[in-house]
């Protein structure tokens, strides 16, 4: 389930230009999407890490990535409970560009 997931993470993230309305396409160096199960309290984290060539952000990319995942998610285990919440999707850190670092 999860590497259908990061499949379609890397696939929203390579088209987040043609989804999100004057969001320019970007050449995506190199992702990486981490799944973390808390089983204790039915939870899933995911973060997605993502590298590009050029002086300009790929934080939309990442966002993108993480809303489709967790989408991707939500369809493959919405049989066993439509009561799931997809929240606090968040830029955690972001390097370069012309707004420079940013940390959360």
């Amino acid at each position: 389930m999860l590497g259908v997931a990061r499949v379609a993470g890397i696939m929203a993230a390579k088209r987040t230009s043609e989804l999100i309305p004057m969001c320019h396409p970007l050449n995506v160096a190199s992702v990486e999407i981490y799944f973390n199960i808390d089983s204790k309290n039915s939870k899933i984290y995911i973060e997605y890490k993502a590298k590009i060539t050029g002086s300009t952000g790929v934080e939309m990319e990442a966002l993108t990535a993480v809303s489709v995942a967790a989408l991707t998610i939500y369809d493959m285990c919405k049989a066993v409970d439509r009561g799931m919440i997809i929240s606090d999707i968040m830029l955690v850190e972001k390097r370069g560009g012309k707004s420079g670092i940013f940390k959360r």
